[in-house]
């Protein structure tokens, strides 16, 4: 999380502070939640089922439930489908290349070619 890092349009060094989350289940929990609203970023990311089971399991200790939005939450799907595109570049997939800069010119490679 700390090397989020978001571009900004015109000069300037990036933000790391972004204006929103969206995170899958593999991200949902008490220290990731925590962190995000310590520094103000908004999130959705949905419980696991195994959590939404000890916080009922809890009553009203347990707490409620986190803030989920689930129309802002399908957006995401469209970065899960772009990550799939690319995984299909068997080197891309594999991670052939031995430098991050090569690794990433690949992957700057083949989005413009999928983008074209």
């Amino acid at each position: 999380m700390e090397a989020i890092r978001v571009p900004r349009v015109g000069p300037g060094r990036p933000r790391v502070r972004p204006a929103h989350v969206l995170g899958d289940k593999g991200y949902s929990s008490r220290a990731i939640r925590s962190w995000l609203r310590r520094r103000g970023i908004a999130h959705t990311i949905p419980e696991r089922a195994d959590q939404v089971r000890n916080r009922l399991k809890r009553g009203s200790r347990g707490g409620r439930p986190p803030a989920f939005d689930k129309q802002l939450y399908k957006r995401r799907n469209v970065v899960e489908r772009c990550f799939n595109r690319l995984k299909q570049w068997r080197g891309i997939a594999t991670r052939y290349d031995k430098t991050a800069e090569s690794y990433q010119a690949a992957v700057t490679l083949a989005s413009l070619l999928m983008w074209a």
